[in-house]
């Protein structure tokens, strides 16, 4: 081996620094499906309204996508590091304030504050690596350890946040990220080099309040026009956020440092595989919120209970995340992309026979055929993401595919979460027995929680009048989200195919060019 060859191989200190840096994207995972076993104990103790309730656990991710390409641009103006221990302290900082949160308004400002953390951490370990990591293998180890590292987050998350949940209060699930953030802050600055672009472009500040002000009133229109019908407030939100997005791009293309290289989009295979990822992140995020919910509300499960039904489809989601690069060596990665998105939708279609067929056995037969099927989307369209962006835009290419995943997820939730609450309250609108209280008779219309706390309150058998209705509708509402789950996979799985069946295997695609041949180099006399 070359002396130049050995510079560029990592040595130990790099792979103790990868360590450090799949921490906190572990974390970042785990904690957005912490938080959907911690929301029906949220929802007893701090009695939030259902948008409230949609907004604890969406507000989050709304921020981390509308701040991620910002945080990466700016990581590279004064250092990647930099960012990394910025988004590290306010993460950690964030999760303490929002586990002792005293009220609704209060865990919101928490939770959107952890968002803003998250967006800075998420960017900064992927660009790290490849910073960190010059030769070709190593580097390539090291995002796939990197996006392996995502599905551990799904995976343990559910466990990790049954027995922090049987064991303490709703606020423990949020504390598991002040020491992972801790131990980043106290061992990056010794194992992790800084970095900064040497010809970074200049932040535009307009530009990041508009890629976050953009995608905010569309969410909103979404909820209101869920909740109240297509009354004017929603209409104009929706109408405002799609015009802000107009405004957005103009500005992209008109910049000579643009905060979004929209030519980028301009790829089949990069906005192909980000629009595949997209509608499996909405599709998933939805209904991911509901059956956990489902689990606790309707079949009476514990928070631990529902973590260890969820574990077996977590490992299998690993374990899929692991073999489908290895299968999409040989087959090309479209096919394989549309493979697992058509077992998501043999899934998605059993939940919504839950309750007419069957319950607990139906719902957890659905999710294990489901959630496996999303792994290669996850793991095969992030590599074309990245891999069809020039070099010198690899960075700004995973902030997006980041953002595409967290949009979609909280996306997810807004839509077919607030799909699934449409249909209960219009299922509820008249199986409200006569005899619950005025005052309680809207709550109970207004969510399955709301329902639970007002039959607690009332002579068994009239509360057991309005849980059985409340259970039923909640129930249609899982159905008719599954559904419409299955529908926006059946339109990635085409999508993949369509756009995507040019690429080929990556066995071929990375297969070494023919070696040049040897030219021999003219002799200087040497002087006598």
């Amino acid at each position: 081996m070359t002396a130049i060859a050995s510079r560029q191989r990592a040595g130990l200190k790099e792979w103790l620094g990868l360590a450090v840096l799949l921490l906190p994207t572990v974390l970042l995972f785990l904690t957005m499906t912490v938080l959907f076993l911690a929301t029906p104990q949220i929802a007893a103790d701090l009695r939030p309204s259902s948008g409230q309730l949609l907004w604890i656990n969406d507000i989050y991710g709304f921020m981390m996508a509308g701040l991620l390409v910002a945080m990466g641009t700016l990581g590279d103006r004064i250092g990647r590091r930099r960012i990394l221990l910025f988004g590290a302290a306010a993460f950690g900082a964030a999760s303490a304030v929002a586990a002792f949160a005293p009220g609704v308004e209060a865990l919101i400002v928490a939770r959107a504050v952890m968002g803003i953390g998250a967006a800075a951490v998420m960017p900064s370990t992927l660009a790290l690596i490849s910073s960190m990591f010059h030769d070709a293998k190593q580097r390539g180890t090291a995002i796939g350890l990197w996006a392996a590292s995502v599905s551990v987050g799904v995976a343990v998350g559910p466990l990790v946040g049954g027995l922090l949940l049987e064991n303490f209060w709703w606020g423990a699930a949020l504390l598991v990220g002040v020491p992972v953030m801790a131990v980043v802050l106290v061992a990056a600055p010794a194992l992790v080099p800084e970095y900064r672009a040497p010809q970074a472009g200049r932040l535009d500040l307009p530009s990041v309040v508009l890629s976050l002000v953009t995608l905010l009133p569309i969410v909103y229109g979404i909820k209101d026009i869920s909740a109240h019908g297509l009354a004017a407030d929603g209409i104009l939100a929706v109408v405002a956020g799609v015009l802000l997005s107009v405004v957005f791009v103009r500005r992209q293309l008109r910049l000579a440092d643009p905060l979004l290289d929209m030519r980028l989009f301009g790829n089949p295979t990069f906005s192909g595989a980000l629009g595949v990822f997209l509608l499996s992140a909405v599709a998933l995020g939805g209904v991911y919120l509901l059956f956990t919910q489902y689990l606790q509300l309707v079949e009476g499960l514990s928070p631990l209970e529902s973590g260890l039904w969820i574990l077996p489809a977590a490992v299998l989601l690993v374990i899929v995340s692991m073999l489908s690069p290895v299968i999409a060596r040989r087959i090309r990665p479209a096919y394989v992309i549309a493979a697992g998105s058509v077992l998501s939708i043999a899934g998605y279609v059993v939940l919504t026979q839950v309750g007419s067929a069957g319950g607990l056995p139906l719902l957890i037969t659905g999710f294990y055929i489901l959630y496996p099927g999303v792994a290669p989307v996850m793991t095969l369209a992030t590599n074309l993401v990245i891999g069809s962006a020039p070099p010198e835009k690899a960075g700004a290419a995973s902030a997006v595919n980041s953002t595409a995943s967290d949009l979609g997820v909280s996306l997810g939730i807004a839509l077919l979460g607030s799909l699934g609450t449409a249909v209960y309250r219009a299922d509820m609108a008249d199986a409200v027995p006569a005899a619950v209280p005025a005052g309680a008779e809207e709550s109970a219309r207004d969510t399955l929680p709301g329902a639970l706390a007002v039959a607690e309150t009332l002579p068994a058998g009239l509360g057991d009048s309005l849980l059985i209705p409340a259970r039923a509708a909640f129930t249609d509402g899982l159905n008719l989200a599954a559904a419409g789950a299955a529908g926006l996979v059946t339109v990635a799985a085409i999508l993949a195919v369509v756009v995507l069946r040019r690429d080929p295997p990556a066995a071929a695609s990375d297969a070494p060019e023919p070696a040049p041949e040897p030219r021999e180099e003219p002799k200087t006399p040497v002087a006598t």
